[in-house]
């Protein structure tokens, strides 16, 4: 039970990758790692615009609030690279043999997931929140797609992450109640005997053994029979 644990097989087993790319769990982590590029690459391209044709300088296209295109493009960039680290966390899974190992790459996993849908659910309501109060002009009109792209992309963020953390939530699940399964079952040392059935089970012990029949009474020497001299 060592190598079978949290959602993954023996520990050194070969990796298919056809296989794993078809996991659902690959499947949202490259899922998430498109939403990110496309709402931090729409505010850094489109989303910064001129006031006015005579004004030289960009100002962030959500009701100029600075604050709101840096939060998303922050926002983009650690969903990007955490995709990356964790894709390649899920590539090498199946080859970590400890078990605690193991559990701790699953955790980490739910901690960030859950910690990026809450990150994902601020950047929508902030974007959605400043693109209300903005103020139409030429220059907004012109980078209006951009916008209402980062703020769509935002909401598939919050649900890919809260996938992604379900996902990591019954791993952990499934690895704790194997793990159990391999710690209460059988001895905690090397050398510990296997626990006996419990009784009632139906299966009998060695303390109610008996013995063959016949055994106790049958004679060495039946009556009638004479052992012959030679």
């Amino acid at each position: 039970m060592e190598g079978a644990s949290f959602g993954a097989g023996r520990a050194g087993g070969a990796i298919d990758p056809v296989d794993f790319l078809k996991q659902p769990q690959t499947i949202l982590r490259v899922t998430t790692w498109i939403f990110s590029i496309v709402v931090f690459g729409c505010i850094v391209n489109e989303c910064y615009v001129n006031k006015d044709s005579q004004t030289p300088m960009l100002h962030c296209i959500f009701n100029e609030n600075e604050s709101a295109c840096s939060y998303g493009i922050a926002v983009g960039i650690i969903a990007f690279f955490g995709c990356i680290f964790f894709f390649v966390v899920d590539l090498y899974f199946q080859q970590i043999s400890s078990v605690k190992d193991r559990k701790r790459a699953v955790l980490l996993d739910l901690g960030f997931s859950g910690f990026l849908s809450f990150l994902w659910f601020v950047a929508f309501c902030f974007l959605a929140n400043q693109w209300q109060r903005t103020t139409m002009s030429i220059g907004v009109s012109q980078g209006a797609d951009a916008a209402r792209a980062a703020i769509t992309f935002s909401f598939f963020s919050i649900v890919a992450w809260v996938a992604l953390a379900v996902k990591a939530l019954q791993r952990y699940r499934l690895g704790t109640d194997m793990s159990l399964f391999a710690t209460d079952q059988f001895g905690a040392e090397p050398g510990a005997p296997y626990p006996g059935y419990p009784s009632g089970s139906g299966v009998e012990s060695t303390d109610t053994y008996q013995s063959p029949p016949f055994t106790e009474t049958s004679d060495t020497n039946p009556k009638g029979y004479q052992v012959p001299a030679y």
